[in-house]
């Protein structure tokens, strides 16, 4: 396999890891997928690996910003996807 087939494989497990269940939740790590992932850093996608790793409803406390992720690399990756633009 080629490595944009393999991209391509892991883009499309993590848009259907990303369908939570939420509206608002799973368009948030979509546009997250279709702005940042092809030119993230590594690191940064594995954060986002990690991100869909939680649970619905302490994603949806970290979006709405009433708590934060403990880890402050993961902290970072909320805001940025809530300061991304609709």
């Amino acid at each position: 396999m080629t490595d944009s087939h393999d991209n391509d494989a892991e883009l499309g497990r993590l848009r259907w890891r990303s369908r939570r269940g939420m509206r608002e939740l799973d368009r948030l790590l979509e546009r997250w997928l279709d702005r940042r992932w092809a030119v993230a850093p590594e690191s940064e996608r594995g954060l986002f690996r990690q991100l869909l790793d939680c649970e619905d409803d302490k994603l949806w406390l970290w979006f709405l910003g009433h708590e934060h992720p403990q880890d402050a690399d993961l902290d970072a990756l909320v805001q940025s996807i809530r300061a991304l633009p609709p």
